[in-house]
């Protein structure tokens, strides 16, 4: 059977100064590209997954280079679309101790968030595919980009392709309301739902009892209830829900938590030294796809899921340049960061 897992969003631009500086301080940025279902399909296809990409880009060298870097690492790029006026961009400063890191978009009118439904051939896109993943992001983009995600959704639920959607709400590209609204409506057709401390109460309205995030307080144990209320909703088959402690920018207490319907597996908690946390969320999600897709167990896939994303928060900007091995290493309790000689 074939295992080829297509994901679909948007890839930007991302731009950051040297090392911790301010946006204040920079007179140059460092240049890289990501999005969040384009870092999932890097994860993947680092896994040695048959891992497809699809967007749309600009007709031009920028968007050539998003493609290009995707498909360096081995990404499938043949089912991106050209056209549209531009590639959107994003700005990361990062953060420090107690001064929090800070996002800046620059995406408003991109090519994809101006796409229209008849640009994509979901038939041709999804011919041999296994799995879909999208985030709650594409459709935040607006215009036609709910339906195009919908209209994706019914081909995998008529031909039984799995799927899987990390709800990750941003605030900055719509309100809780026009989220759940929308979000409501795809996440019925969802398989595997994926969230953070945060993603269920800002879209659904569903809280954890017990858990504080701004204070970085959180009882995992509140985080079953919320699974089992996104699983009873939706009808989704498993939820997944990252859990970060935030002790400070520079330190996290991070782990994760899949339930499969009837039991809930927790990972076991890392204390992470932050060198880069954007793209931390996708790692997980990259990690969990791989680890389902490949018949892991509950409790193994939230192990992966868990281990793959505390060694992306190791490496500098979106993508998470590890391998099995390593990401079974750590699952497995080879945590010491030792010399490898």
């Amino acid at each position: 059977m074939s295992k080829r897992i297509v994901c679909f969003g948007e890839i930007m631009m991302r731009l950051n100064p040297e090392s911790y500086l301010r946006f204040v301080q920079a007179d140059k940025f460092e240049c890289s590209y990501a999005g969040g279902e384009a870092n999932v399909a890097v994860s993947l296809a680092n896994y040695g997954m048959d891992a497809s990409y699809v967007t749309k880009l600009p007709d031009n060298p920028l968007g050539a280079a998003a493609r290009n870097e995707v498909r360096r690492f081995g990404v499938d790029t043949k089912d991106i679309v050209w056209g549209g006026p531009r590639l959107g961009i994003y700005f990361v400063e990062k953060g420090a101790s107690q001064r929090a890191s800070k996002v800046v978009y620059d995406r408003a009118g991109s090519s994809i968030a101006t796409a229209s439904r008849k640009d994509f051939d979901w038939a041709k896109i999804f011919k041999g595919a296994k799995w879909f993943h999208f985030t709650g992001i594409t459709p935040a983009l607006g215009g036609e980009c709910p339906a195009i995600c919908l209209d994706a959704l019914k081909y995998c639920k008529a031909h039984k392709i799995t799927v899987s959607c990390d709800l990750n709400y941003r605030g900055k590209l719509w309100t809780r309301e026009q989220a759940g609204a929308t979000m409501a409506k795809l996440v019925p057709y969802v398989d595997v739902c994926i969230a953070n401390e945060a993603d269920a109460a800002d879209v659904f309205g569903i809280k954890a009892e017990g858990t504080d995030v701004d204070s970085g307080k959180l009882d995992k144990e509140g985080y079953v209830s919320v699974a089992r209320q996104l699983a009873t909703r939706f009808g989704c088959k498993k939820v997944a829900i990252t859990l970060r402690t935030s002790i400070s920018a520079s330190r996290n207490l991070w782990a994760g938590m899949l339930f499969d319907g009837r039991k809930a597996c927790f990972s076991p908690e890392y204390d992470i030294q932050i060198v880069d946390r954007v793209g931390g969320g996708d790692s997980f999600g990259g990690g969990l796809i791989y680890a389902l897709a490949n018949g892991f167990g509950t409790q193994d896939a939230i192990n992966f899921a868990v281990a793959a994303s505390c060694l992306k928060h190791s490496i500098e900007h979106d993508f998470n340049h590890v391998s099995v091995s390593e990401v079974k290493a750590l699952a497995a309790g080879n945590a010491s960061g030792r010399v490898q000689r």
